[in-house]
């Protein structure tokens, strides 16, 4: 007899973040990292486990959100929710009065909160299959993927039928694809050396680490002070261009290579990103970012607002000629707003977000449409349980939907990994591994240690504080 869910619970988790006086960001100046966690039951030992992230006092009301959207889950049937997961999460975002009230229709709070809820469905599918969520959807037939997928709102710009003919070109070779990234790990990026509030010694200590590491792309936040930036990215560059820096044995890479042509990348192959979360109106990104071209940046990450599309087209139109791209997607609320930056030409890089998005089926949207567009996907991972998460997304969408990881790049953020079961790693050459624990489903398992002493308000570390 197939399991049925029986309850669900929510966890209010803040690590303190902001107490370490470094900031983060030019708009995100004060961010204790957050999750929002929920636990899906069952009436057998079958359990999955999702989470959103915000960075603290946002774990009010998403908690509450969640725990209206499991509650629709219960009594359910787990493999009649599995047998069409696309169908599943339609049910999930059609509540009436929850998509009507203000912190919707399929945005903010209640996108968010369901994010979490299809997340721990998936991770609960996935463990019920003894395979790790990449694993179980990169062996669905392309009829059974596209079934999963969220597609109302985009058939103007990907139908069914074409994301069946995508998937069905890709799947003779998906071994081959799944074969080539478990022997070299998917490409990452590092953020680790660039905020905002270190001083210019940590960059340059944090950014020789990186680089001894084995990554060759790095980004830095901008958008705060136009001289600290401009020097903060001399520092870097002066690093990573430089081959008396590089691992040992480690030869400079072609620069012009296919995997590295028009990403700005410097002598020895190493490319460098900025982000300015936001911060700046239109005119003023455009102004700015030109300022800093002698520094070389790949793309300017966020910015203006993130769901300006045409303010993002303008950006990339004006920044095109100094060869500087456009990426964004971190805040990109839904599915919709990121087919009118594909459909506007406003980005040369697609972020998607684990959470910010309303799960693994959205994300499956955007990625088929992504690879219609013919734009990489970079997701972004800055935030707690986000490098766990998106390692699964970026194996999908290599293995089974776009086919490449030669332009990709998945961010990398070392930090909080220690408080999940199965934290995501990266190996000598600056690349994450496959996760390969049949039991680790989403990957996003915390231990009940972190929770009993992180959770807000009465987890032991913020009783201690209060």
């Amino acid at each position: 007899m197939s399991p049925k869910i029986t309850g669900y619970k929510t966890h209010d988790i803040r690590f303190p973040t902001s107490l370490s006086g470094d900031g983060t960001d030019a708009m995100n100046t004060d961010c204790d990292y957050s999750s929002a966690y929920v636990k899906l039951y069952t009436d057998s030992e079958l359990t999955g486990y999702g989470m959103t992230f915000t960075i603290g006092r946002g774990n009010d009301i998403v908690c509450m959100a969640i725990q209206e959207l499991a509650k629709r889950l219960v009594g359910k049937d787990v493999e009649e929710l599995f047998a069409n997961m696309g169908k599943t999460w339609d049910y999930l975002s059609s509540d009436s009065q929850l998509r009507w009230c203000v912190i919707g229709p399929e945005k903010g709070v209640i996108h968010i909160a369901l994010g979490a809820v299809d997340n721990a469905l998936w991770d609960m599918f996935a463990r019920s299959r003894n395979k790790p969520l990449w694993k179980l959807v990169v062996d669905m037939t392309p009829e059974e993927i596209v079934n999963a997928t969220a597609f109302r709102y985009i058939t103007d710009a990907i139908t069914r039928e074409e994301a069946l003919a995508m998937l069905k070109e890709k799947a003779a070779t998906r071994a081959e694809r799944e074969a080539k990234v478990r022997e070299l790990g998917y490409p990452a990026y590092v953020t680790s050396a660039g905020w905002l509030g270190y001083s210019d010694e940590k960059v340059a200590r944090l950014t020789r680490e990186a680089v001894e590491a084995g990554f060759n792309h790095f980004k830095m936040k901008v958008g705060a002070d136009r001289e600290s930036d401009l020097r903060r990215g001399k520092i870097i560059r002066s690093i990573i261009d430089d081959p008396q820096y590089l691992p040992a044995g480690a030869k400079p890479r072609d620069p012009n290579g296919p995997d590295l042509k028009g990403k700005n990348a410097g002598p020895t192959g190493s490319v460098l990103m900025i982000d300015a979360n936001q911060v700046w109106d239109v005119p003023q990104a455009i102004e700015y970012v030109k300022s800093l071209a002698e520094i070389k940046p790949w793309f300017i990450e966020e910015p203006t607002a993130p769901d300006d599309i045409l303010g993002h087209a303008t950006i990339r139109k004006a920044l095109r000629p100094f060869g500087i791209g456009v990426a964004t997607g971190e805040h990109a609320h839904n599915r919709m707003v990121f087919k009118q930056l594909l459909q506007a030409d406003a980005i040369d890089v697609c972020q998607i977000d684990s959470c910010r998005l309303a799960g693994v089926s959205e994300v499956l949207s955007v990625l088929l449409m992504a690879a219609k567009f013919g734009v990489p996907v970079c997701p972004h991972a800055g935030g707690v349980g986000l490098c766990e998460y998106v390692i699964h997304l970026s194996l999908i969408d290599y293995i089974a939907v776009s086919g490449t990881m030669e332009r990709n790049v998945l961010e990398f953020v070392d930090h909080l990994h220690e408080h999940f079961l199965y934290p995501c790693s990266i190996n000598k050459n600056g690349r994450y591994n496959v996760p390969s624990d049949p039991k680790e489903g989403y990957s996003i398992e915390m231990h009940e240690a972190s929770i009993a002493e992180y959770e807000y308000p009465h987890g032991s570390y913020w009783k201690s504080v209060r």
